[in-house]
């Protein structure tokens, strides 16, 4: 084992520890610039557009998560009954996930990017004039929100009917004889006994959510006016467009600390399910 760990130390404790390197300097792409310690740090937590920035990928990683579970878990329970061409369906809803987002996001794109997309000529139709999905900062939000829960909730689905196969119908049929309605059997038995794999599939959507940047770059690049800027869009900016290498990747390392905090956290809930 020790030439391939040996290689993943390399290919990945390197840029580590080079970035961390980087975060401690004034530098850019070019230069490593002179030692500044955690001013990089503190200037993120003084700036507001970092605020900001924060605050929308708060937004779009609760939307995104909670979203699309919610979604994708409804159509599982739907689908796991005799369905007719039930396997048919869970093909063609793998599509917004199987799809690569460059073609998502140009379709969305010319759905309602402009006041002559199909969209907002509907929504003109219905009596809503000047609805501007990509030109106003909050329908922005709301559209990269519905767009990225959209692309997500087959992976839910997938991971939620994985976890509902493993639930003996048994339960079920104890709990009727019982006179367990519908909703006490969701809430008390299939919730519960999934709850392991509904832990991870949080976990591994809130790292997808929080880095990801095709989905919102390619849609809105971020704008209008900053709305729709998430924290590794910004560090992407703040690198290759104003080439401030250390505060980019202190910024960085700061989202890394929140994922950590956050997988930890639900990692222990793992735990405390499975006991």
């Amino acid at each position: 084992m020790a030439p391939s760990v040996v290689l993943l130390l390399l290919l990945n404790g390197f840029p580590l520890v080079y970035a961390a390197v980087q975060s401690l300097r004034d530098g850019n792409l070019l230069q490593a610039g002179p030692y500044v310690g955690l001013d990089n740090f503190a200037r993120a937590f003084q700036d507001p557009v970092f605020w900001r920035a924060a605050r929308f990928t708060l937004l779009f990683t609760a939307v995104g998560v909670f979203g699309s579970w919610a979604i994708g878990l409804g159509i599982a329970l739907l689908l796991r009954g005799s369905v007719p061409g039930a396997r048919v369906f869970k093909v063609l809803l793998l599509l917004p996930w199987v799809v690569p987002v460059v073609v998502s996001s140009t379709s969305w794109n010319w759905l309602v990017a402009t006041s002559s997309s199909p969209v907002p000529v509907l929504a003109s139709a219905l009596g809503f004039e000047n609805v501007l999905f990509l030109a106003d900062p909050t329908m922005a939000a709301i559209t990269v929100c519905v767009f990225k829960v959209w692309i997500s909730f087959p992976f839910m689905m997938l991971m939620s009917s994985a976890a509902l196969t493993g639930v003996d119908s048994t339960v079920y049929e104890a709990a009727r004889v019982d006179g367990a309605s519908s909703i006490q059997q969701f809430t008390r038995i299939t919730l519960p006994l999934i709850a392991p794999s509904t832990y991870i599939s949080w976990i591994l959507m809130t790292i997808f959510c929080v880095n990801d940047f095709p989905t919102i770059y390619l849609l809105t690049g971020g704008g209008p006016v900053g709305e729709t800027t998430s924290l590794v869009v910004l560090a992407y900016r703040v690198v290759f467009q104003d080439f401030q290498t250390g505060y980019g990747v202190a910024i960085a390392f700061l989202m890394t600390a929140v994922l950590v905090v956050a997988s930890v956290w639900l990692y222990r809930s793992i735990r405390r399910a499975t006991v």
